[in-house]
């Protein structure tokens, strides 16, 4: 049976916080011990914040290149520029949207830059994604295996619109101590057939089943416990889900 248990009662997350010690602490005094195949998925915006990933457009001067775009897709000039630095290319662009390839590979909207929920105190500014995810990720799955004595899995999760689907959903952008994706090619289906392309995005399964419990709005839970999943091999980090360019199909 997969259960689903949010972490409530958080406090608000600041720049300089030590969030995997926090998380570590908060899970033993709230008596929700990890257990072995359990996974923590953390939602990036507590991620970025503790790690001070603020930035005030209004500190910004915008290229050229990001005014001339930014007239494109009706967005504001300094907004653009800090999507651009952190961008590796423009995928899509249109009247208030703006779709780019994050310089870690994933595709997303406006480079993953946000402005919700990210607390009063840094009102007009907005806050970028982890430096390095899987590393933040890693450190939070140290933390916790020295409260409980094994390492668990964690995952980083961020919600990504979808380009066939409407809604977003949440996604794995960061993953340590489990694989993010299962190849099950090669083995046999229930009538021995021999799968041929079947690969499982295990890290983006439990980022969207956590985000059941977590939520997109005003409910204010930015981790869960997802545990009951079956899974196994060696770890990996996100860049296993990040379909290689070179497989981009639709360029």
């Amino acid at each position: 049976m997969i259960q689903i248990i949010p972490l409530t009662g958080l406090p608000e997350i600041r720049a300089g916080d030590d969030l995997p010690l926090i998380l570590a602490a908060h899970l033993t005094d709230a008596n929700l011990r990890l257990f072995p195949g359990d996974v923590l998925v953390v939602t990036q915006k507590i991620v970025s914040k503790a790690e001070g990933r603020f930035v005030d457009p209004a500190s910004i001067t915008p290229s050229p290149e990001a005014v001339a775009l930014s007239e494109e897709v009706n967005k504001d000039p300094a907004l653009v520029e800090l999507v651009l630095r952190e961008s590796s290319a423009v995928v899509r662009k249109a009247p208030n949207i703006l779709i780019t390839r994050h310089r870690l590979g994933h595709v997303m909207a406006n480079s993953g830059i946000d402005a919700s929920n990210i607390g009063a105190v840094n009102g007009g500014k907005v806050l970028l994604l982890p430096e390095d995810p899987d590393a933040s990720a890693a450190r939070i799955a140290k933390a916790c295996a020295k409260a409980f004595d094994f390492v668990p899995g964690v995952v980083i999760s961020d919600s990504f619109g979808r380009p066939w689907r409407m809604g977003t959903t949440n996604v794995a952008i960061g993953v340590a101590g489990m694989p993010a994706l299962v190849d099950q090619r090669g083995e046999p289906d229930r009538d021995g057939r021999i799968m041929q392309v079947t690969q499982i995005a295990l890290g983006d399964a439990v980022a969207a089943a956590a985000g059941l419990a977590m939520g997109e709005g005003a409910e204010g839970i930015p981790a869960a416990i997802v545990r009951g999943v079956d899974w196994s091999g060696e770890a990996q980090t996100s860049s296993a889900i990040v379909r290689p360019q070179a497989e981009d199909l639709f360029r």
